[in-house]
């Protein structure tokens, strides 16, 4: 049977893959940001997972706001990157797995998630950026990847009570699937971030930290919080706390820290990593 062996979060920012691009890894400005990956890779260099469910907002790609679902996953057997305007140089497409996607569709649609199905797919920098970060060399790993889009663009968004318990059926559609898997979930985006109005800039630390520590144990103090109060204590794009929120419902009760890293400022993002091993 396949099992969630452990989550992952990053940020997942179109500055990263632009600095990933041009190997900015000894860049005083970005060192400190890349430096808390290595403990990362020797994790997974150790566990060698054989799918990474890639949770993230689509920012505009595939839906737009006139045409935006709450919740879309992918289906496709590869999905490619497209430019984002950054003049990054084409990457290697991500492998798929149809037939894993599909299981995981038919549990949540049984399980009352309705999920738009995308049986082709491009993906932007939330999905690539955190698979770059993590598997420097995926193109050669061959890791299978399933993409799980969560509004966080067009209001109404859905609430952090309902993306946990999505994570909570997508955690048990993954360890229902009947081969040999090993599975990671990435959480991505965030932390604290404002990209544009009146507070453009913003990072709240005492919430990042909050939410860096409750996750891990407590993750039902954010259940009844709402969007807007969210938005409120972490910023409009803060709001992708969801995406965590999600990933951390698919683990199970118990979960063990591995490693951790906070840095501020990556392009007016308080960045937020950790690596949490799956312990029920």
């Amino acid at each position: 049977m396949a099992r969630v062996i452990g989550g992952l979060t990053t940020s997942h920012i179109p500055a990263i893959g632009n600095a990933i691009a041009k190997k900015m890894f000894q860049d005083p400005y970005w060192k400190p940001f890349f430096d808390g990956y290595p403990p990362v890779w020797k994790w997974l260099e150790e566990v060698k997972p054989d799918i990474a469910v890639v949770i993230y907002n689509d920012h505009g790609l595939n839906f737009f706001l006139d045409k935006q679902p709450t919740f879309a996953i992918g289906a496709a057997p590869e999905y490619r990157n497209e430019d984002e305007g950054w003049g990054i140089p084409t990457i290697a497409p991500f492998k798929g797995d149809p037939e894993f996607s599909w299981h995981l569709i038919n549990h949540l649609v049984a399980d009352e998630f309705d999920l738009v199905t995308c049986q082709e797919m491009a993906v932007d920098h939330g999905f690539t950026v955190p698979m770059q970060l993590f598997w420097p060399n995926y193109e050669d790993l061959g890791i299978r990847t399933v993409p799980l889009v969560i509004n966080t663009v067009q209001h109404p968004l859905p609430s952090p009570r309902r993306c946990y318990k999505l994570g909570l059926s997508l955690g048990k559609a993954i360890e229902s699937y009947p081969e040999d898997a090993k599975v990671v979930v990435l959480g991505t985006g965030g932390l604290s971030h404002q990209l544009d109005g009146k507070r453009a800039g913003f990072i709240n630390k005492q919430f990042d930290m909050l939410c860096m520590e409750k996750i891990v144990d407590e993750p039902g103090y954010f259940l009844d919080m709402t969007i807007p109060e969210l938005v409120r204590e972490a910023g409009a794009q803060g709001a992708e706390f969801i995406l965590w929120l999600t990933m951390r419902g698919a683990l199970g009760g118990n979960v063990k820290v591995l490693h951790s890293n906070y840095h501020i400022p990556i392009s007016n993002t308080a960045s937020g990593l950790l690596c949490l091993e799956n312990a029920a």
